[in-house]
């Protein structure tokens, strides 16, 4: 079997296997290659929030995809918001079945183990081609095209390459690409719990400032299928591993939620998180673009990291499906590359401040920003606009950036 394609796709988690299904949609010849066995868990829930944006470009991308994500997962029909154990901010979506509408949901939530199955079933059933197993050791370019060397020495051949092997990108590293900006001085806990099915909480969003059980830390409910993320933000002078080990999660869990939750807790970690945008979405012979967690990292609220990992995979995909028309006509080609490249890194640039904006509203201690939150929390009855100022504080700014040719 020949090692040589038109595109390989680095990477098969959400953004990689949407990259794969655009290249057969536009029957361009591709092979995602895949470091962990195929079924290898993954710990964790991570990313398990889809915007409706997200959904109507899964859904173009692959008939009926955009559907079966959206009618796998949930949509809370409350989100809610206090202050110091004040609510200030409650909006409720009206009706959430999804499973009887020809409309996509505002969104839709379920693990990203699930999100993965689906787009995977979806790249099965239109013919994609997987090797796994396959750890990327090095990716060289040329002017002619890219070479990649897996672990066990074979060596794969392509006209271009789409990146979207995580935030350890072997392929950023491998082609001096680097990551600018910084980390965060916070630490934030995440704490995925099992719901129990036989009397489950009511689904509702719920975001804590200062909640007043956990001495002003902040803290975050978020339902998604069939189970709940707890988001915990502790304060500088808190020793992490204090509240990440399992025996100290089930001290302060019962503060916060029902008990019986402190006995379902399937996964804990705590995050530092990094505000960094790659210096190019491509290489110096644009024969490599990156998507995803491979391109850029940000905090995540506002779900900004899959979300806009999406179209990144759809943009670089049309970039490159141009730029194989153009394949003589050098020039034309590197434009078409550089315009994709250009297009995604703005995103990514937007992005990163919006996350930037929301952390500053969640953990900026200067006296304004304190005295913002409080004028706020004391004045929602009488001006409601200050507590949805509140409730969309964590997530940022949501205009859309400048000159794209899809959101985020």
């Amino acid at each position: 079997m020949s090692n040589h394609r038109d595109v390989i796709v680095a990477g098969a988690g959400p953004v990689g296997l949407t990259a794969a299904l655009a290249l057969k949609k536009q029957g361009i010849s591709s092979v995602v290659l895949e470091a962990d066995p195929f079924g290898h868990p993954r710990p964790g829930s991570r990313a398990i929030y889809l915007h409706n944006h997200s959904l109507e470009l899964l859904e173009k991308t692959s008939s009926g995809l955009g559907f079966t994500l959206a009618r796998n997962g949930i949509v809370w029909p409350v989100k809610r918001t206090l202050y110091k154990g004040k609510e200030v901010y409650k909006k409720n979506y009206g009706v959430t079945d999804t499973n009887n509408s020809d409309k996509l949901p505002p969104f839709t939530a379920l693990h990203q183990d699930q999100i993965e199955k689906h787009i995977y079933n979806a790249c099965i059933e239109a013919g994609v081609e997987f090797k796994w197993g396959a750890p990327i050791e090095s990716c060289q370019t040329s002017k002619e095209g890219v070479k990649l060397i897996t672990s066990d020495g074979e060596e794969w051949n392509a006209k271009y390459c789409i990146g979207a092997d995580g935030a350890r990108s072997v392929i950023r590293q491998s082609t001096g690409l680097k990551f600018e900006g910084p980390r965060t001085a916070d630490t934030f806990l995440v704490v995925d719990i099992e719901e129990d099915q036989d009397n489950p909480l009511p689904l509702e969003r719920i975001f804590h400032y200062q909640h007043p059980a956990m001495g002003g830390r902040n803290v975050m409910h978020v339902p998604f299928k069939g189970g709940w993320r707890v988001d915990l933000q502790l304060l500088p002078e808190d020793d992490p591993e204090e509240f990440t080990e399992i025996e100290g999660v089930k001290k302060w869990l019962p503060k916060v939620m029902d008990p019986k939750y402190a006995e379902r807790i399937t996964w804990v970690s705590s995050y530092r998180f990094n505000q960094v945008v790659v210096d190019s979405f491509t290489d110096e012979h644009r024969r490599v673009l990156l998507a995803g967690e491979a391109a850029h990292l940000f905090a995540p609220f506002g779900a900004r990291g899959l979300n806009s990992g999406v179209p990144d995979a759809l943009i670089a995909v049309r970039g490159i499906d141009q730029a194989l028309k153009e394949e003589n006509q050098e020039q034309a080609r590197l434009k078409s590359i550089d315009a994709s490249a250009i297009e995604r890194r703005i995103a990514a640039k937007w992005n990163r401040d919006g996350s930037s904006t929301a952390l500053h509203h969640l953990q900026g201690d200067s006296p304004e920003m304190n005295l913002k939150r409080e004028v706020a929390a004391s004045l929602t009855a009488v001006a409601p606009k200050l507590g949805r100022w509140l409730d969309e504080g964590p997530y940022g700014p949501k205009f859309g950036p400048p000159e794209l040719t899809t959101k985020y």
